[in-house]
């Protein structure tokens, strides 16, 4: 479906600014569609002058639609559009004419036109029309709450056609919350209620209010209601505002743990401030549940702290157990368990700082590869560098993954590039002469050394990518590569075995381990994203 912009382009001369228009007007119009019982439809002359296009419709919320179909993007002409016409070319409103058929729908057509003001506030030409199109199959007697919206309605589509609805929207409002249904109050010129639907005066009682809001000055009532003088102060004078002609940003008034929303709005046909429409909205379970999400994020993210810096402890006290035994296979073991942990806490930390259970997780990789390379046991200097980025991912995906890129970093920066006579261990090192050492990691293998050239040097490259829902992560390095006999499936090395175990089971992805053609080693990691 094509979108306003995109129909207005393709069919009409419009501006740049007669479009931003009309895309408010879009945003605004469901109150007068929900006040008029209508479906209104943006109607705009082609650029062949000959007929109209439908660039955006809405149908109300308080009666039967006049259209099961969609209009958007029909073009239309010939007598079909002869109200539209003149509307258009006359810059009026068009209520005159029989109704019309729309299958087995009797409905009543009205025409209204779009103008956008200029800059010195005058009413400019007119740029579209809307078209309001009543279903008639339902009609009855109104009642008083019906005539009152239709009374609204009619002001509201004579300041349509002036150029001064819908009003500006206010920077950080992305909601045309409260609607029509949720509560109405219509003030006079002096502020006073003249009507207040059901609803409306149901969210005065919430905030104290037992009496009826007929006669009342809205303004002075808003601020003596407000548990908060300064509040009340603020909020009885948007009502004031907008029986000025302006339209103030929206507000919420709170009183006895209740908490209401409200907008004013001007009403001003034909540039005469008449008085103010007043739209309620009970808001006091929504913010209760609000406040609740708010409790439990910060209790979450006080857990993750905790945890953080639990794990902290217990790497420090790792540390100093390494630092206490002689054995240098416990030792090793020692450090490369704080260094597990250490990532761990990574996670942890991000998460404490979040407001939701995700993290961005390309800052915890650079820190774990710029701990893999501070640690790394190897007289060549490893570079690290990142491709692509791992975007944000949830906690459950993050932590397993953390610990099985740690693990490959590890054995990347540890086994791909080592000294030539740190190749092979001794007799009194690893046993027998020609046996190799016993090393911590996930390849933990003994091969001979590829020797590193100026102009190639030591480097591991963590690549990172998403495709169809799966997140595709690579750990080269450029060293010496595998054996020919290599398979991951037989290890019984720790640190391989930890890697497969996360990726094939926390993670339920795939990892594979091999020689690139360049040379040194890759391991391809795929971990689904959707669960």
């Amino acid at each position: 479906m094509s979108t306003l912009r995109d129909l207005a382009e393709e069919h009409t001369g419009l501006r740049p600014v007669d479009v931003d228009h009309l895309h408010r007007v879009a945003g605004d119009w469901q109150l007068l569609s929900d006040l008029s019982f209508a479906d209104l439809l943006l109607w705009v002359p082609v650029n062949s002058g000959d007929g109209f296009v439908c660039v955006a419709q809405v149908r109300p919320t308080t009666a039967p639609t006049a259209y099961q179909d969609d209009q958007v993007g029909r073009i239309v002409g010939g007598p079909e559009v002869a109200h539209l016409e003149i509307a258009y070319s006359q810059g009026r409103i068009w209520r005159e004419g029989d109704p019309v058929w729309y299958g087995d729908t009797p409905a009543r057509h009205e025409a209204i036109p779009v103008r956008l003001r200029g800059g010195d506030g005058e009413a400019g030409e007119v740029i579209a029309v809307v078209g309001r199109d009543t279903n008639l199959s339902t009609a009855r007697t109104p009642s008083q709450l019906e005539l009152n919206y239709l009374t609204t309605a009619d002001d509201l589509a004579q300041m349509l056609s002036d150029g001064t609805f819908p009003p500006v929207r206010h920077p950080g409002e992305t909601t045309t919350a409260p609607r029509v249904g949720d509560g109405l109050v219509r003030l006079d010129a002096n502020g006073k209620v003249t009507y207040a639907s059901p609803n409306a005066q149901s969210a005065y009682r919430r905030l104290g209010f037992a009496s009826h809001l007929v006669g009342e000055d809205l303004a002075a009532l808003n601020g003596r209601l407000a548990a908060d003088p300064l509040e009340g102060t603020e909020a009885a004078n948007r009502v004031l505002a907008a029986l000025r002609g302006e339209a103030p940003p929206r507000r919420e008034i709170e009183a006895r743990g209740a908490t209401v929303l409200t907008r004013a709005l001007p009403l001003m046909p034909a540039g005469v401030p008449i008085g103010a429409l007043v739209l309620v909205r009970d808001m006091t379970e929504v913010r209760r549940r609000d406040r609740a999400l708010i409790t439990k994020d910060a209790t979450i993210r006080e857990i993750h702290h905790r945890v953080k810096n639990n794990l902290q402890t217990v790497a420090a006290l790792l540390r100093l157990q390494a630092r206490r035994v002689g054995i240098p296979a416990a030792k090793a073991a020692l450090e490369e368990s704080v260094r597990r942990v250490a990532s761990i806490a990574l996670v942890h930390e991000t998460l404490s700082m979040s407001s939701d259970e995700a993290v961005e997780f390309d800052g915890i990789v650079d820190r774990v590869a710029s701990a893999a390379a501070e640690v790394a046991a190897t007289e060549v200097p490893v570079r690290m560098r990142r491709q692509g980025s791992f975007g944000v991912l949830p906690a459950e995906i993050a932590t397993s993954l953390v610990i099985v890129l740690n693990e490959l970093l590890l054995n990347a920066v540890e086994h791909a590039f080592p000294a030539p006579e740190h190749a092979f261990a001794g007799p009194d090192e690893g046993g027998a002469a020609g046996e190799p050492a016993e090393l911590v990691g996930v390849a933990e293998l003994t091969l001979p050394a590829r020797p590193v050239e100026e102009d190639d040097p030591a480097e591991v490259v963590v690549s990172a990518h998403r495709f169809r829902k799966q997140l595709h992560v690579t750990v080269a390095d450029n060293g010496r590569g595998l054996p020919d006999d290599f398979d991951a499936d037989q290890g019984s090395r720790l640190g391989l075995q930890i890697v497969r175990a996360l990726a094939t089971g926390e993670l339920r992805g795939t990892i594979e381990l091999r020689n690139r053609a360049a040379g040194g080693t890759e391991a391809l990691l795929v971990v689904p994203l959707a669960r």
